[in-house]
């Protein structure tokens, strides 16, 4: 399909064409970094539930939130997310993105998400997100007294309803994180890698005839071809002393638990390899679904600025309890 008018509007504004490609790769890996008196100018902190002079955090939905930082021509490097898997949580708020009746829909919303995401991402910055894949069920509300499939399951699921008979049939996986990236390339992005997370001893399916699902994706997109990476961060030492970018199959062990009732955590090992290989240093790194914070407080313990979005209050206030936390550990005063 033919990319919309947006991003390429967005190629023609980023990108001098007139430019040799080596001069153009050499330019992006020394991008230009948002100002310090932009970041804690007054109008992002009116607006902030929490502002310090290297973290803000944003109360309210996404895309209100983005549309903030657009307007304050808020520039981040790196954007880092896991927004809510299809159908696997009920985070317990109007309008929240997951429950969708449809797959499609689910994946459209998405997508419009992550593409207005660019407006507030820099030209040669990087857009990493996490997507788990589900199964159509269409047996209706759970019912099993297993505790491990009860604590992943709530009332009528949408792929626990009557399916549709094409993509929404009983036993059909989804596919959901490819025909999302899919879904972006069509709006004009660049899809690097589909980084394969491995889950050594994953909670197991209670199934009889598939394998057990033990992976989820980490999606690396970008606006254009060149882009800030610096593989020297994360890479791979050779026997002669180069160095091999990382590959892209990451065996990370999952967070276990709940932080203040939390139920999806990243893990720090997860998302090292998108912010240390993509955010310049004192870049912004951006997290629109911030939940507990976790790539907020590992941009921070680097060096680098964050900025999270998350609409409810609860996990603000976590976020904010972590933050905070950190800088007392490190020794920084807090404004």
């Amino acid at each position: 399909m033919i990319p919309n008018l947006k991003s390429v509007k967005l190629q023609l504004i980023d990108g001098d064409v007139s430019k040799r490609p080596s001069t153009r790769a050499n330019e992006a890996m020394h991008p230009q970094i948002m100002s310090e008196d932009l970041f804690v100018s007054d109008r992002l902190r009116r607006r902030a539930y929490y502002a310090d002079e290297a973290a803000i955090i944003f109360k309210m939905d996404v895309r209100e939130a983005l549309a903030e930082l657009r307007d304050a021509e808020v520039k981040a490097n790196c954007i880092v997310t896991s927004p809510p898997f299809y159908g696997q949580r009920d985070y317990e708020f109007e309008d929240q993105i997951g429950l969708e009746p449809h797959p499609a829909e689910y994946i459209e919303k998405l997508a419009e998400i992550f593409d207005e995401a660019g407006d507030v991402l820099a030209a040669n910055g990087s857009l990493w997100i996490n997507l788990g894949d589900t199964y159509w069920s269409g047996k209706g509300e759970h019912r099993s007294s297993e505790s491990k499939q009860s604590a992943r399951r709530f009332g009528v699921r949408p792929q626990d309803r009557k399916g549709d008979g094409k993509w929404c049939v009983p036993k059909q996986l989804l596919l959901i994180p490819h025909r999302f990236a899919i879904a972006m390339q069509d709006k004009g992005w660049l899809v690097r890698n589909d980084n394969v997370w491995v889950k050594p001893n994953p909670i197991p399916d209670q199934v009889r005839d598939r394998c057990s699902i033990s992976h989820e994706y980490v999606f690396h997109l970008a606006k254009e071809r060149w882009y800030y990476f610096d593989k020297n961060a994360v890479g791979r030492q050779t026997e002669t002393g180069s160095i091999l970018p990382p590959l892209d199959t990451w065996e990370v062990p999952p967070v276990r638990g709940q932080a203040n009732n939390h139920k999806a955590r990243f893990s720090d090992e997860l998302i090292r390899i998108p912010i240390l290989t993509t955010t310049p240093p004192r870049g912004i790194v951006l997290d629109p679904f911030a939940g507990s914070g976790t790539a907020l407080l590992f941009a921070r313990k680097h060096g680098f600025r964050c900025i999270g979005i998350d609409a409810k209050k609860e996990y603000c206030d976590l976020m904010v309890k972590r933050l905070t936390k950190t800088i007392s550990e490190d020794g920084t005063e807090n404004e």
